[in-house]
């Protein structure tokens, strides 16, 4: 099947002959580099981009690029909010799971070893372009099923019936393919997030507030007025739902902020809060999310403890579902496991979030570093984190002043304060007692010092237990 460039037209060869099967839907440019034409290397064979598909879910869409080596051998390049893996087809297990059966996070064997379902789902075709291997065309449903482990990726693909096609490959960076003739910044930045020729400014649809976004980088804006959620990947931005009646947050850093990280330009695009799911505003923390035309997205997490750094890892950690996490550099140990839940979003996201939304969290720890891995209906994620410094964050946005540390929340500012006192109400109850010692100092001192530990001792123990517990 191939796609015209200039007129739609899709045209399909067969045997004996080429039909015309009428005009295709036009693909949205939109932040990926990747471009038809564009040649690089993988596992030491060069290859070209000939074709795409965009395919589109309840949360957003991502490309498939389709490539042939320079030995004629086909392989898909998935693109997805800037993660990509390469595969091609090859033999699949003798008896694959039903696609029915698969929830994000099953552990399944096949063939070789064990791999954890990282996303399963249904999305439609909703635009193709160049040449590709079968025929598509809008509302084509593709039912497919992700698996890793470590940088393997696997897909068994169930778009044709009950029994899947295979595909083998791995996860990859894209300087990794040493990709040529790859979109440069600038044009990504002029075209992303239009159809060709149509160029436009988005106002919120929902109540006419201006509100800034990205363009082809992210596909969905939360409005920072009226908190409507605005799918902004078509030719028009459209209302998904209208905004629920949700209180403003203040957060240290606001929408639109600009930061230079290691010399690069970055722009505070989204943020939100999140709290544990049954602990309400003492568990509360901000994600802040952060986009650079050439690195991509980042995440700055601020919580009671302080700030992370965060990123969506390529590479997966070897994982049992058990209390232990590893990388190439070493073994991370079950920190906490909970569920967490949106309770406020501003912005634009790379995929759908509205607040209500919901996860299971388990955080690993190794030193300084965290590993964790976000597990919802349909999909796994892993990213790894450091802490930071406040004055480091400070120094990225160029800010006057230091950060404000976190305020405590209001139970947890109780405690500190009755811990305080707790202090100062045992000094001075001692202070009262040495009085006696000015009189008789033998008679006394022994029964003051009885009675000074039994009320500091338990004091003590009882402040490091609340710390702890904070």
């Amino acid at each position: 099947m191939a796609v015209c460039e200039f007129c739609r037209t899709t045209m399909l060869k067969d045997a004996d002959s080429v039909r015309d099967l009428g005009k295709m839907a036009e693909v949205l440019e939109d932040y990926s580099p990747i471009r038809i034409g564009v040649s690089g290397v993988f596992n030491q064979h060069a290859f070209t981009v000939i074709g795409r598909i965009q395919l589109r879910y309840d949360a957003g869409f991502w490309n498939e690029w389709y490539v042939i080596s320079d030995e004629g051998r086909p392989a898909w390049l998935s693109d997805a909010s800037g993660q990509y893996a390469v595969t091609a087809e090859a033999a699949g297990p003798p008896d694959p799971p039903k696609f029915q059966s698969l929830r994000a996070g099953n552990r399944v064997n096949l063939g070789d070893a064990a791999y954890i379902a990282a996303d399963v789902r249904s999305a439609k075709c909703v635009a193709g372009q160049g040449e590709l291997p079968f025929q598509v065309g809008p509302g084509w449903e593709a039912r497919v099923a992700d698996f890793r482990r470590g940088r393997q990726f696997l897909t068994l693909d169930y778009s044709d019936g009950e029994v899947p096609k295979f595909y083998r490959g791995q996860a990859v960076r894209l300087d990794e393919l040493k990709c040529q003739l790859l979109r440069a910044p600038d044009e990504i930045r002029d075209t992303a997030g239009r159809f060709k020729g149509k160029v436009g400014t988005l106002a919120c649809p929902s109540c006419g507030a201006s509100a800034s976004y990205t363009p082809g980088a992210t596909t969905h804006l939360v409005c920072p007025s009226c908190r409507a959620q605005v799918d902004t990947s078509g030719p028009v931005a459209e209302v998904i739902a209208a905004g629920e009646r949700v209180a403003a947050v203040k957060t240290t850093l606001e929408l639109g902020a600009k930061a230079t990280i290691e010399r690069e330009p970055w722009t505070l695009i989204g943020l939100m809060r999140r709290e544990e799911i049954g602990e309400g505003e003492d568990s509360q923390w901000t994600e802040y999310l952060l986009y650079s035309e050439k690195k991509g997205f980042q995440w700055l997490i601020e919580t009671s403890e302080g700030w992370e750094a965060a990123f969506v890892l390529d590479e997966w950690p070897q994982w049992d579902g058990g209390s232990q996490a590893t990388l190439a550099e070493g073994s991370y140990s079950k920190l906490y496991d909970y569920g967490a839940r949106v309770v406020f979003a501003a912005g634009a996201f790379n995929w759908r979030v509205a607040v209500g939304d919901r996860v299971r969290v388990t955080d690993y720890s190794a030193g300084d570093r965290k590993l964790s891995m976000e597990a919802g209906a349909e999909e796994i994620t892993w990213s790894r984190s450091a802490g930071l410094d406040a004055d480091q964050v400070m120094a990225w946005f160029g800010k006057a002043g230091g950060l404000a540390c976190p305020k405590l929340s209001s139970s947890a500012a109780i405690r500190q304060n009755n811990k305080t006192m707790a202090k100062w109400l045992v000094i001075a109850l001692l202070a009262i007692n040495v009085i006696p010692l000015f009189v008789a100092f033998d008679d006394v001192f022994e029964t003051l010092l009885f009675f000074g530990a039994a009320l500091y001792l338990p004091a003590v123990w009882l402040d490091g237990k609340s710390g702890g517990e904070a």
